[in-house]
């Protein structure tokens, strides 16, 4: 690696905190990443039907929803460190119990507390439902003016780690056609380097150090509320959200099932697909940061959103294998300009004591909608037509893209600058300006 290179993933900011935060980031999105690939595979070799398996992600939605919002929450009273120990090692137990067990109960309960096989895809952007307190963390650690930078770094070794997924995924093999019987020891080595990887993050994170914060005299009881100084936010980002969590949910999760049952694709090729997709998204994830100063934020992820809308419709509709995935890579590598724009965007206008909190509430619409549309998903699979699911979230992004417009292009230049200014130093909550949805 030369040095100018090194300077530019590993700049002077990166202290020993952060590293280790990507550094669990990028196990943690291995483990999920292989999880996406070969979960619904597996499900649907041991006779899960599609419903069946709305069902399971859809009680994994439900706990990851309930999971997000406590930790957003409690995270902002006791400190961000324990729950990104205790969720990957969660998230290790549930895939070692897949390496093990087929009964049926006992899938669907360690699918829910490990918040395990629900990744989007070629996704590695999620991590899970600790994200809200890792966002809270980076940005409270990272210096205010390299703030945005440090996320774009976060999801690239988000994606590294997906890359990796992709490829471990492979592990199960040419796996299509295999009886209920057979499948477990098919796919075994890929649960447990799912189960090995998200243990390796959350270890690593026992040695994270947070920063220090000043304690109030007398300390608040601790319940539930709302984030008050960041509600102009919330309510915006609760419509926004909830719209594109239906466009999320009725795809990520079955996109390698769409594939084996579309194509007849196997784990090995799906796995070898998405690690592409993340190869490639790489690159368009560090020039989050020069999209968002030439076009302003604000266009920049209206623009992504429409176009990731746009490209499901001929992705939904192509004959071959290879010819839905180079558009699937298209896509994915558009897409990924945004998250992290959007995920620095909200911790940088958040109030500092309502970080986390306004993370994990204003992703809550999306998760319930994210929930209940992944049972619509399987009866559209089932019911109607292999492609009707993808026509359903296409409408919903370029609908979300839309309402974005309707409540933040206001703001947006004239001229076409950057849509929002930047950041002072740890600015105090502004209710003019608005993050965006998640």
């Amino acid at each position: 690696m030369t040095s100018r290179l090194r300077a530019a993933l590993l700049p002077p900011w990166i202290d020993r905190t952060i590293g280790i935060v990507l550094a669990a980031r990028l196990c943690m999105s291995a483990a999920r990443a292989i999880a996406s690939v070969v979960t619904a595979l597996y499900l649907a070799a041991e006779g899960f039907s599609a419903v069946k398996i709305g069902l399971l992600f859809l009680c994994v939605g439900v706990a990851s929803a309930l999971m997000a919002t406590s930790i957003g929450i409690f995270s902002d009273r006791i400190g961000r460190k324990p729950f990104l120990i205790a969720v990957p090692l969660l998230a290790a137990v549930a895939a070692a119990v897949y390496a093990t067990t087929r009964t049926p109960a006992l899938l669907f309960i360690a699918a829910s507390l490990g918040s395990f096989g629900r990744g989007a895809g070629a996704g590695g952007g999620s991590v899970g439902p600790y994200q809200p307190a890792e966002s809270a963390l980076l940005a409270e650690t990272a210096p205010a003016p390299a703030r945005a930078s440090a996320f774009s770094r976060l999801t690239f070794f988000s994606l590294l780690g997906a890359l990796a997924g992709g490829l471990l995924a492979a592990l199960a093999g040419d796996s299509r056609h295999l009886g209920a019987a057979a499948a477990l020891g098919a796919y075994r080595p890929a649960f447990v380097s799912a189960a090995a990887l998200a243990a390796v993050a959350g270890l690593l994170a026992l040695w994270l150090h947070e920063p220090p914060k000043a304690r109030p005299a007398v300390r608040p009881p601790m319940r539930i509320r709302l984030p008050r100084r960041s509600w102009p936010a919330l309510w915006r980002l609760w419509v926004t959200n909830s719209i594109n969590g239906l466009a999320m949910g009725v795809i990520g999760p079955f996109m390698s099932y769409w594939l084996y049952r579309r194509y007849g694709a196997s784990a090995a090729s799906i796995g070898l697909l998405f690690a592409l997709v993340n190869l490639g998204s790489l690159v368009s994830t560090l020039t989050a940061a020069p999209v968002a100063r030439r076009l302003g934020t604000v266009r920049a992820i209206v623009t992504v959103r429409a176009l990731a809308g746009i490209l499901l419709i001929p992705m939904a509709l192509a004959p071959v294998f290879w010819l839905a995935g180079a558009v699937y890579f298209a896509r994915m590598v558009a897409q990924r300009i945004g998250q992290p724009l959007r995920q620095s965007f909200v911790q940088d206008l958040a109030d500092p004591s309502e970080r986390a909190s306004l993370a994990a509430l204003s992703a809550l619409p999306a998760q319930a909608t994210m929930a209940g549309s992944q049972v619509l998903a399987g009866y559209l699979f089932e019911e109607v037509a292999l492609a009707a699911p993808f026509l359903v979230a296409a409408g919903a992004q370029c609908l979300t893209a839309a309402l974005y417009l309707m409540f933040f292009g206001r703001r947006a230049s004239v001229a076409g600058g950057v849509s929002d200014p930047a950041p002072a130093p740890e600015p105090a909550h502004q209710p003019g300006r608005q993050p965006e949805h998640l």
